[in-house]
């Protein structure tokens, strides 16, 4: 049976020229027309809206009558009255203005499940079987206590668990007071920002670079000051040039986004001999550090701090699922009272349930084993990627070769345009992202990015390799 509608009917006008019957006419048509009320919908009975109007029956009736005699609706007894089955909206059709190129940019939280879609683990492998168990134990044990609003900080328990992952797999000892639970990477930034910086500062961020961190600066009055980036990454040296007084520096050490290169060893010690000097932050953003395939993970750039100048930021979603909603941030032991109060003062707190969930998953093993099992497919699944696309492609671009990430760089021969390819791919159902978007002057060389993790095999990448060649003939 057909569901009704809630009303889409304004409210009337008691000055208008139009008598009530008309008014409740041009609306109900109005609604249909736009495609409010499609085909098969039921609208309001008159009954029920001549109490919601305070009408007269008869009044209500007229309009209905009208809408009946024009074909838009029918009369289906017990069933109540329903817009004309087949019916076609006739609203004109309005033409859609050009989109600006800056407003259709790429989105870096897509919802979406496409093929080479950046930031996506491997969701066919994640253990969903034991998620559900441990999912529903923390279900079946909660409380009335754990009903009440989460800790903002995070629950003690995850944070406890998340201070000894880190200790053993990124070298950071940090105790669990010092562990913030965030909701994503944004909003990691957004309490560093309330916390140690002001509208005005400058900050240092990689060129190219992760750009919604430019465009969290910027929304917060913060400069950013690109900063090149080589096979080294981010040359400090050119940092110090720019803006010797910056009050931070953004990084991405382990495996810097885009390129995948890593920090080195000289250009770690003169960052964090730089920020020692001039009382600066470092926000190591080590978003995808577990996956390093040509060696075991570097160590982080936290487990060089002597001086307390590095924050270190990390997440879940690379790991486990973006879905989950779920990062979090190392302050330094010296910081921790002023990050207690500006988590009170602007973050809600994640969902209690979620964390209990990660919680049982970190402490009964299934996380470090996940991320053994996922490191080993990822080569594997880097490798059949690379060599089903060079197949196909190999007259055409050349992949860089990384040591580690989530994703690879094709680099195409002549003049292509990446962005252009990138729009091309995306209209066929092809996710990518341009190179020159991730820079601040929106220039320098062409290349696609394009995500590897959900790739299964060498065929599955050679098929997705004629559809990129098809768009480039095209």
């Amino acid at each position: 049976m057909p569901v009704a509608k809630p009303n889409p009917i304004a409210p009337l006008d008691p000055t208008a020229a139009e008598p009530f019957y008309r008014q409740i006419y041009d609306r109900l048509r109005g609604a249909i027309d736009s495609g409010v009320l499609k085909p098969g919908d039921r609208i309001p009975s008159a009954r029920a809206l001549t109490k919601e109007l305070g009408l007269a029956r008869g009044t209500v009736e007229a309009a209905y009558s009208l809408l009946a005699a024009d074909g838009y609706t029918q009369a289906r007894g017990q069933a109540g009255t329903i817009v004309t089955p087949g019916l076609r909206p006739r609203a004109p059709i309005v033409e859609t203005p050009p989109i600006n190129s800056a407003l259709a940019a790429t989105s870096f939280r897509p919802d979406s499940i496409l093929p080479f879609q950046m930031g996506l683990p491997a969701l066919d492998e994640f253990p969903r079987k034991i998620w559900a168990r441990l999912g529903a134990r923390c279900f079946r044990s909660m409380q009335p206590s754990d009903m009440v609003h989460p800790p903002v900080s995070g629950l003690h328990a995850l944070r406890t668990e998340i201070a000894a992952y880190l200790r053993v797999a990124r070298g950071i000892d940090c105790a669990p007071s010092q562990v913030f639970v965030t909701s994503g990477y944004r909003h990691t930034i957004e309490l560093i920002a309330h916390a140690l910086l002001k509208a005005g500062d400058r900050v240092w961020v990689e060129d190219p670079g992760y750009p919604p961190t430019r465009g969290l600066l910027k929304h917060l009055n913060i400069a950013a000051v690109p900063v090149a980036v080589d096979g080294d990454g981010m040359i400090v040296a050119d940092g110090v040039k720019a803006a010797p007084d910056a009050r931070a520096a953004v990084v991405t050490p382990a495996h810097q986004s885009p390129l995948c290169v890593s920090l080195s060893l000289p250009r770690r010690q003169a960052l964090l001999d730089w920020a020692s000097r001039n009382d600066a932050w470092i926000i190591e953003d080590d978003y995808d550090g577990e996956y390093r395939y040509v060696s075991r993970p570097l160590p982080s750039l936290k487990s060089l701090d002597r001086d307390g100048r590095v924050l270190y930021a990390g997440t879940f979603s690379k790991v486990l699922f973006p879905s989950i909603r779920l990062a979090y941030l190392v302050a330094p032991e010296s910081q921790v009272e002023r990050f207690e109060q500006i988590t009170h003062a602007f973050a809600g707190g994640s969902p209690e349930l979620t964390q209990s969930v990660v919680t049982a998953f970190i402490k009964e093993g299934h996380f470090a084993r996940h991320i053994q099992r996922t490191r080993k497919l990822y080569a594997e699944r880097r490798a059949a990627a690379v060599t089903g696309l060079e197949s196909v492609l190999g007259e055409h671009m050349r992949i860089d070769a990384q040591p580690g990430g989530m994703h690879l760089i094709l680099r195409f021969h002549g003049n292509q345009s990446d962005r252009q390819l990138a729009a091309r791919m995306r209209r066929e159902g092809l996710y990518a992202e341009a190179l020159t978007n991730w820079t601040m002057a929106g220039d320098g060389p062409s290349a696609l990015l394009l995500g590897f993790t959900n790739i299964a095999s060498q065929a599955d990448a050679e098929q997705l390799g004629r559809r990129i060649l098809t768009i480039l003939q095209a």
